[in-house]
């Protein structure tokens, strides 16, 4: 699933950054760099970083994962702690998980929430997915 830069417009949540965090380098398909899911970005540097960083597509530039942009999700959701990353695109909510810790996304706190988050996305015609590894998984709410 390829990310994208849609509906980042958001603040960022002061006091989160990405620190050493690289999933948003590894976990997505990136087409620009004929990057496949769950490869390293070639431009990814060991413990977090781009070496393409100034000169890097719009896709990367504008992309800004969910712990970044809403102050609701709690200190879990951090990507290095949750070992998955979320974005929103329209009424449809992605949740990318390290492929090793597939199962996360179905422990708590992480289920109960996503299951919260799926009810309010349905009544909106969306829906939340997760896709661990090659399982693909489509949250009821």
């Amino acid at each position: 699933m390829a990310i994208s830069g849609e509906g980042q417009g958001l603040a960022l949540v002061p006091g989160r950054d990405c620190g050493s965090c690289s999933l948003c380098c590894i976990l997505p398909d990136i087409a620009e760099f004929d990057k496949p899911a769950n490869q390293p970005c070639r431009h990814c540097l060991p413990g977090g970083g781009c070496d393409a960083y100034d000169v890097r597509p719009s896709t990367c530039r504008e992309f800004y994962c969910l712990w970044r942009t809403d102050p609701t999700l709690g200190d879990e959701w951090e990507p290095r702690l949750s070992r998955m990353m979320m974005y929103g695109q329209g009424p449809q909510l992605t949740a990318l998980v390290e492929p090793e810790a597939g199962a996360i996304w179905r422990e708590a706190p992480y289920l109960g929430w996503l299951e919260g988050r799926a009810r309010v996305l349905k009544a909106q015609g969306g829906y939340v997915v997760v896709y661990a590894g090659e399982e693909v998984s489509v949250v009821k709410g």
